[in-house]
């Protein structure tokens, strides 16, 4: 005994203990059990001991009011017959309190409906309700299988909140509680979730864990400063916090990008040379604006990938004036990016579409003054205004997992909404329909062609794929990362790999085979655009 008094951790010398003595001596394993596998720590047991001492609150306990460092609790008698819903302040340094829906609302908070006890009205008047807000601190303690720390996961400031009627089970409420968590404003790569705490579950791995997070018959609605917890039973709640960008996966998708842009700036320099080779062998080239404006998209996102070279490797290191060129430089070479995918799709639309009449004096000059001259002016404009500087990427902890020379953090984030999302969600919207308008007409007229039907239909899903990474289709996947980790790898992989996908179509466009040299100029003309794909 004397052995097993000195392992209070291993939940059975404390277990059916709940004086104050046993409460501390037990909670003091929320930060002994910070490490995984620690032998002396059995968490199987210890979470029991907090869910049974809940049930003991309600069943034997005769205080009314918990009031320690690490807990905080209210036992409530409850009539049956109330006519009207309870509710609650969660203040985690305070002891739960009832108020009134006309109060001023706790920015913690929770909402019990009257049928809850209602549906208990026939068996018993009265009931006994305990109401407790538990710090788990940071380590294994309520962590379960589905919080891994190595991920950077938690409960958001390590706050649990039960709500207990003893030994009466609740579950499958007509009408949820509700349960308001306070918070600041969360950074957009992690996401908010309601859990409860689900005893029938365990893990492999975990043997001993006696439960883990769970969301079944809990619904999630995050606001600004807060976020309301809708479930249908009584249990521990708590609402988790998981980056979608850890440290792990930052770089694991920057080893991505970094590989997938070094391919490309090789195949984007391979088709700058065979332009070049392809003008002094063939002089038609000379009068050709198509090949001119690809070529310009190629050497746009040439420097953009070695501008994210260079940022990403020096990080902040440098003086605070070379911190702030190498985020202009890289914001204007993102939008000239975007600028030129865009002329791309306007010189498409010229071609395609609108065919007649599409005669421009000086054509690619005034393209090259619009797609180097544009993002010029609004760099020039966000430069003005002092807007670049020291930005990372953050998880939940506030720890930064990727540093770079981007837009201030702090005072420069409208500048980036407008600047560059909003920028790009113009640049993209026009490139997407005018996309959707020669998808229209290349297989309404590939339907109209007698015979090869199925060969005109594969070679025109070929030429819309080769259209869509001049145009910078894939760059629409950003709109998709909010849907979860998978999109933002695909998006890092062929974003980085689009100046591959060009080369190719170059090669296509100048090395036909020879049932379609017979084309005169290529793609000069609406109808060589189409030749790629009905010959």
């Amino acid at each position: 005994m004397h052995e097993e008094s000195r392992q209070p951790c291993k939940g059975l010398i404390n277990a059916n203990r709940f004086d104050d003595f046993s409460l501390e001596d037990t909670a003091k394993c929320f930060s002994a059990c910070a490490q995984s596998g620690n032998e002396s720590c059995n968490l199987g047991n210890l979470q029991r001991y907090w869910l049974n001492y809940e049930i003991h609150l309600v069943e034997k306990s005769l205080t009314e009011t918990v009031n320690m460092s690490f807990l905080k609790a209210l036992v409530k008698n409850i009539n049956t017959n109330i006519s009207e819903d309870l509710h609650f302040s969660l203040t985690p340094s305070q002891v739960p309190k009832q108020v009134t829906e006309d109060e001023h609302r706790h920015p913690d908070r929770v909402r019990l409906p009257r049928s809850l006890f209602g549906s208990l009205q026939g068996s018993r008047p009265m009931v006994r309700l305990a109401i407790t807000i538990l710090n788990v601190g940071s380590g294994n303690v309520f962590k379960g299988p589905r919080l891994s720390l190595e991920d950077d996961s938690s409960v958001l400031n390590n706050h649990v909140v039960g709500l207990s009627l003893g030994h009466i089970n609740v579950t499958g409420l007509a009408e949820p509680l509700e349960i308001t968590f306070s918070h600041q404003h969360q950074p957009p790569n992690v996401t908010l979730s309601c859990v409860f705490w689900d005893v029938t579950k365990g893990s492999l791995s975990s043997p001993g864990s006696s439960g883990d997070w769970a969301s079944r018959g809990c619904s999630t609605d995050v606001g600004v400063n807060g976020t309301i917890c809708r479930c249908d039973h009584l249990t521990f709640f708590a609402l988790l916090l998981r980056p979608i960008l850890d440290q792990v996966t930052v770089k694991a998708l920057t080893r991505i990008s970094q590989a997938g842009c070094g391919t490309s700036m090789i195949f984007l320099a391979f088709t700058v040379v065979l332009y070049a080779f392809l003008r002094f062998s063939q002089q038609r080239l000379n009068s050709e604006d198509v090949p001119k404006i690809h070529v310009a998209l190629s050497v746009s996102l040439f420097l953009l990938n070695l501008a994210f070279f260079i940022n990403v490797g020096h990080g902040l290191k440098g003086s605070d004036a070379a911190c702030w060129a190498r985020g202009a430089v890289f914001h204007y070479f993102l939008l000239c990016a975007f600028t030129w995918m865009s002329l791309e799709a306007f010189h498409l639309y010229l071609l395609v579409i609108k065919v007649f009449n599409t005669y421009f004096g000086h054509y690619f000059l005034k393209l090259s003054l619009v797609g180097w001259g544009l993002p010029a002016l609004i760099v020039i404009g966000a430069g003005s205004a002092n807007s670049y500087g020291p930005y990372a990427i953050r998880d939940e902890k506030n720890t930064a997992t990727l540093e770079l020379c981007w837009f201030c953090e702090k005072t420069a984030i409208s500048a980036l909404y407008v600047t560059v999302h909003g920028y790009f969600l113009i640049t993209f919207l026009f490139s997407a329909v005018v996309l959707g308008l020669v998808a229209l007409k290349i297989f309404t007229l590939s339907s109209a062609t007698a015979g090869k039907e199925k060969r005109q239909h594969w070679k025109g899903v070929l030429t819309l794929l080769g259209l869509s990474s001049l145009v910078g289709v894939t760059w629409g996947l950003a709109i998709l990362t909010p849907l979860g980790l998978s999109t933002t790898y695909v998006f890092a992989l062929f974003t980085s790999l689009q100046g591959v996908f060009i080369f190719c179509w170059f090669v296509v466009l100048y090395f036909p085979s020879r049932s379609t040299v017979t084309s005169s100029s290529g793609t000069a003309r609406a109808d060589q655009v189409l030749t790629v794909s009905h010959e």
